[in-house]
């Protein structure tokens, strides 16, 4: 059994982590880790594991967890890792961690949109960007730490990248518009987020400002093989889970042109995702939609050729905790061990 310990065990996406891990064939949880719940039980934290975890929280001494487990999981804000990161805590154990500390490659740019100093930029390289269905080779037993998109990057990223990667758009006309469930801002107590502040409401927010943004940019870059420059404009829409995407973009007319277009835009997408277990590209003329993804690791694609404007309007829905932080945190930690990469994540979406 691999045993794992996550750190930030309290919070949304650790708390999925949870969900996820006890349901996994092949791991054993032994670390719950939460500074603001040490020594409480983890089943009054979060009643729906009533009888199904019978564990305290203890603290989140890396250290020591190291010498405990074969993987962590830290699900923390920003900067936490990368504060305590060491080269003896690595040489020991895996890590898959859920912030952004480690996934931007170029530290001047994490540290401009994120507003902190990277405390330990030396382990930048060497971290994988673990998004499973693009960089699964380079993900094995050998590597050590891997950064784990953040959930509008990972639904932004594979609604455009086949689009990007046989440059059939132009990538300076590009525009990511996506929309958020409330969870995505995570548990902290935060004015805005609150039940009349969010309800019968829609509002943008980060506009040309969320620190997203470079994120998508970096990994769209490496596919196009240049430098990529997009506006990427999120809202906060009031429900629980949940992200869609809506991206524009104009047709590179010096590869297609005509009606054939349609067929050699669903061709691109098929090469790249007719055989991924968690990307379902939907028929024609079916739009994603965040409930038929709900509570499960799947993203759903879809595109429209726009023949008036020469635009392709690409779509993608996802869970924000699922697929989105804890399901491809699980997802990449099945890699690392070389072990079926759905175990514990073929769970079909909640409906209703």
């Amino acid at each position: 059994m691999i045993k794992a310990g996550i750190i930030g065990a309290t919070g949304y996406a650790g708390a999925e982590l949870v969900r996820i891990l006890t349901g996994h064939k092949e791991v054993e949880i032994k670390w719950y880790g939460s500074k603001s719940y040490i020594d409480e039980k983890y089943e009054r934290v979060y009643r729906n594991l009533f009888k199904i975890v019978d564990a305290a929280c203890m603290d989140d001494n890396m250290e020591e967890l190291a010498k405990q487990v074969d993987v962590i999981f830290t699900a923390t804000p920003q900067g936490f890792l990368a504060s305590v990161l060491t080269e003896e805590i690595l040489s020991q154990v895996k890590i898959v961690d859920l912030s952004a500390d480690y996934r931007i490659k170029d530290v001047k740019v994490y540290e401009k949109w994120y507003g902190i100093t990277h405390q330990s930029p030396q382990f930048i390289e060497e971290a994988v960007y673990g998004l499973c269905e693009i960089n699964r080779g380079k993900i094995g037993k050998e590597t050590r730490l891997v950064a784990n998109p953040g959930c509008y990057t990972t639904c932004s990223i594979l609604t455009l990248y086949p689009l990007v990667k046989e440059g059939l758009i132009r990538t300076e006309t590009m525009i990511v518009d996506a929309k958020s469930g409330t969870s995505g801002a995570g548990r902290g107590a935060k004015t805005a987020n609150l039940f009349c502040e969010v309800n019968e409401n829609i509002k943008a927010y980060g506009v040309a400002s969320h620190r997203h943004t470079p994120e998508i940019e970096e990994q769209l870059g490496y596919a196009a093989g240049k430098e990529i420059l997009l506006n990427f404009t999120p809202h906060l829409v009031p429900m629980n889970r949940g992200i869609l995407v809506t991206a524009y973009a104009d047709i590179n007319k010096e590869i297609l042109n005509g009606p054939s277009a349609e067929d050699v835009i669903r061709a691109a997408y098929d090469q790249y995702y007719a055989k991924e277990k968690f990307i379902r590209v939907l028929e024609k003329g079916v739009c994603p939609e965040t409930r038929w993804v709900e509570g499960s690791n799947y993203v759903d694609v879809n595109f429209v050729f726009d023949e008036r404007t020469g635009r392709v309007i690409a779509m993608g829905a996802l869970d924000n905790l699922v697929k989105g932080a804890a399901g491809q945190a699980v997802q990449n930690m099945n890699l690392l061990f070389g072990i079926k990469e759905s175990e514990g994540l073929e769970m079909p979406p909640l409906f209703p």
